[in-house]
């Protein structure tokens, strides 16, 4: 579905405003870093945090943090950057028939006319590339952790044809990072890095459930699913089940990592991590509304500051 931009200057409806790509980029540019969502930086956060969770859990559990996990932190962050980028871009590009018939997702790049899919493609590709190059400088155990990443990054996109639980792929991709640093930092896999993964999955549920409500009426009108519609009223209900979810499971993350080399000191201001994330989480349940769009987006992008909340305990303990 192609035609002319709905919102002046190309710009995308629910882009931040005043955001830097719209302001400052070059004109020819501004497309291609719309469609990676550059103007949108809350996914990009919510990609990477996950990913320096796990590299400090590793480094407490370890107690052996190296110069080497600067750059797997650098690294994660440009990484995450690009990554971000490419998976939007192919969310866009699968997706660019759907979004031409949903309210706020009409002025992307695609369905808008600024990008066509063959140069959609052409910009996936070169973002992959890219973030693969960064992905060659971790050891050999965290480039096939990386490589593997790519199967639910592209099954994604098609979850909410088939499934009302869209969300737990979109979980499953953003959360690798937790880890893949595991990995990265000591060269193989274990159950610590599992069970954060599936706290930071929890995590998703919660706040892409709130994130779809904004779309549930045009969702429903063209059959697309999701957790959203599938809970409707139910939802706070659900959510804060997804709250105890996170925090139990990030807990016992935390005990596993930490407990065995860890001091007493160290364990418990890990612990504080899960408890306060918590209560940020229950903050935003309590001033969710289904049924006001600009609050669910205010409380989705408040999720980068309940993604730093944990890394600043767990940034502590690993100097107690």
């Amino acid at each position: 579905m192609q035609g002319q931009s709905p919102t002046p200057d190309g710009r995308v409806a629910d882009a931040v405003k005043d955001n830097w790509v719209d302001i400052y980029a070059p004109a020819w540019t501004r497309p291609y870093l719309r469609l990676s969502r550059a103007d949108r930086p809350i996914g990009t956060w919510l990609l990477l945090l996950p990913c320096w969770w796990g590299l400090a859990l590793a480094m407490i559990a370890g107690q052996n943090p190296r110069w080497e996990d600067l750059w797997i932190f650098v690294g994660c962050g440009l990484g995450a950057w690009l990554m971000r980028g490419a998976g939007c871009t192919w969310n866009d590009i699968t997706d660019r028939d759907i979004d031409g018939g949903v309210e706020r997702t009409r002025s992307r790049p695609i369905p808008s006319g600024q990008v066509s899919v063959k140069g959609a493609l052409t910009w996936m590709a070169l973002q992959c590339l890219l973030a693969f190059g960064i992905l060659l400088t971790f050891n050999q155990a965290a480039i096939a952790m990386g490589i593997l990443a790519l199967f639910p990054v592209a099954i994604y996109p098609f979850a909410k044809r088939f499934t009302w639980w869209p969300q737990i792929f979109l979980g499953l991709a953003f959360n690798w990072g937790a880890m893949l640093t595991w990995v990265a930092h000591s060269g193989r896999l274990e159950w610590p890095a599992v069970v954060l993964y599936m706290a930071g999955m929890a995590w998703t549920l919660f706040y892409d459930t709130i994130y779809a409500h904004q779309d549930t009426e045009d969702d429903a009108l063209i059959g697309v699913k999701s957790t959203a519609r599938l809970f409707g009223e139910r939802s706070p209900t659900w959510l804060r089940r997804f709250i105890v979810a996170t925090v139990s499971l990030m807990g016992l993350a935390i005990l596993v990592a930490v407990q065995p080399a860890g001091s007493v000191l160290a364990l418990a201001l890990a612990l504080c991590a899960p408890w306060a994330m918590g209560w940020h989480m229950t903050w935003q349940l309590r001033a969710f509304d289904a049924e006001n769009n600009d609050r669910l987006l205010s409380l989705f992008r408040l999720n980068r500051d309940t993604g730093l909340i944990p890394l600043i305990f767990l940034g502590l303990a690993l100097f107690a």
